[in-house]
């Protein structure tokens, strides 16, 4: 039988991947033309969004001005969309996986396969935090791949060329990724490294944090070069010390250093926290105004992979992490920014340079 898909998440991500999706199954008789997506209930002017996404077949207030496929269908009922699906393509914020898994628990089928697009660190009722793969994983009993990479939905919404990673351990399940998802314009490429995929997508968000912090105190271009540069390394010490067993190639993949590229260029995080430096707004006002109802998940998951660093005594040992959380929630000052460029780990000290001379073989440089 032909393979259903559901997408759980009705923002402009998920809607663009519904457009995507939408169109590429047309051209596959192994998957059902029909595409259900969950739209949690929205009045507009006195007309559900779920309806106007039916009739008209456009995201009016997440993805104005692009039109949907008409075989994606908008459901309201969480439950109704999940029900008989073979594949669920998962595509909501990352605070809210606990309570979309609860819904959907018993209404998914046991032998579906699982794909998260969500960039972030799935947080625990006992504080705790986990990859999202996994609280799907653990919830749902099925499972889950990852996609992430450079993808800036509103150019991939337009037709712009993108790129993409899939993480997948199952060959069989990368193939059919691929099929559901690549295009002329948005190409997918698929690794083995599942997690190295997921926590770049979550961890570039907290360098775009800080690039945002960067702009607002009018930092030049090098220092927002070294940034990024010391974000990413700050990333694959993460993975290595939490995920160790990583693919040091993964990074070069879409999901890694070309996401954290077009996210520090112009991604909401970034603009957020530029905002944050310029005005005395606090974060959700900032969202409010500049994001028209959606959110930044670079703040909450700074938060999160701060609480992971301080249960085992490694703040320090990431800095520009720690800095974002701490600038986010106004425990210092943006200035501290400047501090952590100055004195980030990965920059050799004058002593340090001295001791490791008088270390050496002893042949003298003056």
């Amino acid at each position: 039988m032909a393979k259903r898909i559901a997408i759980v998440g009705y923002g402009n991500w998920a809607s663009t991947i519904a457009k995507v999706v939408g169109e590429n199954v047309q051209r596959y008789a192994e998957f059902d033309s029909h595409v259900a997506m969950w739209v949690r209930p929205k009045d507009i002017n006195g007309r559900t969004l779920t309806d106007i996404i039916n009739e008209f077949h456009e995201n009016v207030v997440y993805l104005p001005s692009i039109k949907l496929p008409t075989n994606v269908v908008a459901y309201s009922c969480i439950k109704d969309t999940v029900k008989n699906a073979d594949i669920l393509i998962f595509a909501t914020p990352h605070q809210m996986v606990q309570d979309v898994c609860t819904s959907i628990k018993d209404h998914v089928q046991s032998e579906a396969v699982g794909i998260s697009l969500i960039k972030g660190i799935a947080t625990k009722p006992d504080g705790s935090a986990s990859a999202v793969s996994d609280e799907i994983r653990n919830h749902l009993n099925i499972d889950v791949s990852v996609l992430m990479g450079a993808n800036l939905a509103n150019e991939i919404a337009a037709g712009e060329f993108a790129e993409a990673t899939v993480g997948c351990i199952h060959p069989e399940h990368g193939d059919m990724f691929q099929r559901m998802f690549d295009t002329d314009n948005f190409r997918i490429n698929v690794v083995r490294d599942v997690y190295t995929v997921e926590m770049c997508g979550a961890l570039k968000n907290i360098v775009a944090c800080a690039v945002g912090f960067a702009e607002g105190l009018r930092l030049g271009s090098n220092s927002k070069a070294a940034l990024i540069r010391l974000g990413m390394h700050e990333m694959i010490k993460f993975v290595e010390t939490f995920y160790p067993g990583s693919d040091l190639k993964t990074f070069f993949e879409s999901c890694g250093l070309a996401d954290l590229i077009a996210t520090c260029s112009g991604g909401r995080n970034m603009k957020v926290c530029r905002e944050l430096v310029q005005s005395d707004k606090e974060l959700h006002e900032i969202e409010k105004e500049l994001l028209k109802g959606q959110s930044a998940q670079g703040p909450p998951t700074a938060s999160e992979i701060y609480g992971i660093l301080s249960d085992v005594g490694l703040e320090e040992a990431f800095p520009i992490f720690t800095v974002v959380h701490r600038i986010c929630t106004r425990q210092v000052s943006p200035m501290e920014l400047v501090k952590c460029l100055q004195n980030h780990s990965t920059h050799q000290t004058v002593q340090n340079r001295d001791d490791a001379s008088s270390n050496s073989s002893g042949v003298s440089l003056e």
